[in-house]
């Protein structure tokens, strides 16, 4: 690899990698504060959220490559237009094609690795996300029980009451448990403590009570039996981890083989050939869209000559997010059947790529070209504009405060 090579990719590899961990740790906070209040409201224990973030990362990262590819490129253009390095590329000969030679080197790459993160492991991640949720509704990663709430458990379980909860739900005080059995009797239990512990058995949970009374009372017997106890295990039952679905019950969790097997299958149901169709083109499209980042980088990353605006950066961003949001609607309206799943992704693809070659050309092959020049004269006079009147109110603003000086007599 030549020097030019080299400090290319170290141009594109900083804001390449910083983008895509900013986007990954931004979309990580945004859930992060909805899955704390969902695993704490279904009192499960805070290791979930971890797990359930870790199920999550395939799926921003998904998102995240395209986007950090496209700045990553487009600001290494930027920093060498700006710098005249670009001029003095130009000038001993090297065109814009093979300064492209390492965006698509990184291109080729991340096409690879965001293919096997949609294709096989986001499915499955999402798979065990879901997994997980399923386990906290249902109370299988711990008790799920509300301080002064009356909580009955599945299978026929105990219904529990605690009165104050410490130590995020290690230590309870104040418990109340009661249970009817199959042959007509029941039980009731007060305790001044209790904790859970895990048993070897995973469908069943122990509740562990401390200094308490047990009041069970019989079908045939008239008189309740009362007993005093320092310590009673009392085992919960919970629903087994095997009663949660197969994995594929939404098109997210299918991988890409799946998806082709289903849309191909006559024997489905038109419903879901339609769906699995639609979210496989739009898994192939999203990693397809990549290879038209770099040109797109370089056409918005070179401003006009004199000039220093970065109406190129914003615009990217916003071409790219576009370009995401028409082809979920596509995948939408494909999976609903109303247009077929391959015109429905694939004409904004071909139209998304027509607009990128055409502005490559522009930038590249046609001399003083700029793809967005009208734009970027607009956004200039709009500049001025705004720098100028911001002074003039200010200096107006400082004017109307002035108090008139005192005339002499």
């Amino acid at each position: 690899m030549k020097s030019i090579d080299r400090y290319m990719a170290r141009l594109i590899a900083l804001p390449l990698f910083s983008t895509l961990v900013i986007a990954a740790m931004l979309l990580v906070l945004d859930r992060m504060l909805r899955l704390f209040d969902f695993v704490a409201t279904e009192g499960g224990p805070i290791s979930v959220v971890w797990q359930m973030l870790a199920n999550l990362l395939p799926e921003y990262f998904g998102l995240g490559i395209p986007i950090g590819l496209m700045l990553g490129c487009l600001l290494a253009f930027r920093r060498l237009a700006t710098s005249s390095e670009l001029d003095i590329l130009r000038a001993v000969g090297m065109s814009y094609g093979r300064l492209l030679r390492v965006p698509y080197m990184y291109t080729i790459v991340l096409a690879i690795l965001n293919l096997f993160i949609v294709g096989y492991v986001q499915p499955k991640a999402r798979y065990a996300y879901e997994n997980l949720r399923y386990e906290l509704r249902t109370g299988a990663l711990g008790a799920s029980i509300k301080v002064g709430e009356f909580t009955t458990f599945p299978n026929n379980g105990p219904t529990v009451r605690i009165e104050e909860s410490k130590d995020e739900g290690r230590e309870l005080k104040g418990i109340f448990v009661q249970r009817n059995d199959d042959k007509g009797g029941s039980f009731a239990v007060t305790a001044e403590k209790g904790k859970f512990y895990a048993a070897p058995n995973p469908d069943e949970i122990i509740f562990q009570l401390t200094n308490g009374t047990l009041v069970s009372k019989e079908a045939k017997v008239a008189v309740p039996r009362v007993l005093r106890f320092n310590v009673w295990n009392f085992p919960i039952r919970l629903p087994p981890t095997s009663a949660f679905r197969a994995r594929g019950g939404r098109n997210l969790e299918f991988t890409l083989p799946e998806l082709a097997q289903i849309g191909r299958d006559r024997t489905q149901p038109e419903p879901l050939r339609d769906t699995s169709r639609a979210a496989f083109h739009f898994r192939i499209t999203e990693v397809v869209s990549m290879f038209l980042l770099p040109m797109l980088a370089l056409a918005l990353g070179v401003p006009p000559k004199r000039s220093s605006s970065a109406l190129g950066v914003f615009l990217s961003i916003v071409i790219i997010v576009t370009y995401f949001k028409v082809n979920e609607y596509g995948e939408g309206i494909g999976g609903l059947g109303r247009v077929d799943p391959l015109i429905a992704l694939w004409v904004p693809f071909t139209i998304f790529a027509g607009l990128v070659l055409w502005m490559y050309y522009t930038i590249a092959y046609v001399p003083g070209g700029q793809p967005i020049g009208a734009l970027e004269r607009v956004f200039a006079k709009i500049s001025k504009v705004v720098v100028r009147w911001l002074p003039f109110r200010r200096q107006r603003r400082n004017g109307d405060n002035d108090e008139p000086e005192a005339q002499p007599a």
